[in-house]
């Protein structure tokens, strides 16, 4: 494999993890209603663990109301369930036609615990890409072992990495400062 294709996937993955762990915090409840806050939550529908978004249709109404309204009405208890089950600590009520979720506002200790998970997936997403380098760079050394490539193009590709890795962790550091001050903000 060239080291540019090598490089390139590097980068690849890189951005991958960045997007993941950007996902990750965008379902993280903060003191407003939004959607995303429940992509995580799955519901059985016939057997099969479905995202909510594909069994009903999802509105926030108001800055503090989630409403649901599954296409089924028989699935409104399973939804019920699935949200009570979720770690989002939120408590749906149905009325037999439409769900509706009241996002309280976040105490001051539920804040500290949510910046306290922000802090770990973005450190997840930051050894995932370190572990990418590690991989790119031990794939390098080893085509300098087998002479595949010359001294001076194997330090270039490893600067090269080392470039985007530092890149890929400072995204991941804006997202979770930007995610922390919409957590702490009261």
């Amino acid at each position: 494999m060239p080291i540019k294709d090598l490089v390139a996937d590097a980068r690849q993955r890189m951005h991958a993890s960045v997007e993941a762990v950007r996902r990750e915090l965008a379902s993280m409840r903060t003191g407003r209603a939004s959607l995303s806050m429940l992509d995580g939550v799955r519901v059985d529908y016939y057997g099969t663990p479905t995202p909510l978004n594909q069994v009903g249709s999802l509105a926030t109404p108001d800055p503090t109301l989630i409403t649901i309204q599954p296409w089924e009405p028989k699935l409104l208890p399973v939804v019920e369930k699935a949200i009570r089950g979720s770690d989002l600590d939120l408590n749906p009520q149905n009325d037999g036609k439409i769900i509706r979720i009241p996002v309280p506002p976040l105490t001051e200790e539920r804040r500290k615990t949510l910046v306290k998970h922000a802090h770990k997936h973005a450190e997840e997403g930051r050894v995932a890409i370190r572990n990418v380098r590690r991989d790119v760079n031990d794939h390098l050394k080893k085509m300098l072992k087998d002479h595949e490539v010359s001294e001076d193009d194997e330090k270039q590709a490893v600067a090269e990495v080392q470039k985007l890795t530092d890149q890929h962790i400072e995204h991941i550091n804006e997202a979770l400062k930007k995610k922390e001050a919409e957590i702490l903000e009261v």
